[in-house]
């Protein structure tokens, strides 16, 4: 499977910055092997990213997204000692969730 995404959530005023990168390889079905076949699709299709285990954010994605994409985005309401995660879906099937904390 892949790797652990890193999360950064770090306090800022009344809220958080959160910063993510996930681990995955992100194939778009479009490029070719060194033999001239097709690489199949493999990519991140859903993403959800949750505060103390509410839905803050959700996201669908297809095969134009980067290899090992970065999120980044600003949490109003967030403190220090809170538990963001994030779990995602790619398009085999396979998911991935992970968990830090508000630093």
């Amino acid at each position: 499977m892949t790797e652990p995404s890193r999360i950064r959530a770090q306090a800022q005023g009344a809220g958080a910055v959160v910063r993510i990168l996930m681990n995955h390889e992100m194939e778009s079905g479009q490029r070719k092997d060194a033999g001239g076949r097709l690489v199949p699709a493999w990519h991140i299709a859903e993403v959800t990213v949750s505060h103390n285990g509410r839905a803050v954010l959700t996201a669908e994605w297809g095969p134009s997204v980067a290899k090992n994409p970065f999120l980044q985005f600003n949490l109003k309401s967030a403190k220090t000692g809170d538990r963001i995660s994030v779990a995602w879906k790619d398009n085999r099937g396979n998911t991935r969730t992970d968990e830090a904390a508000v630093t």
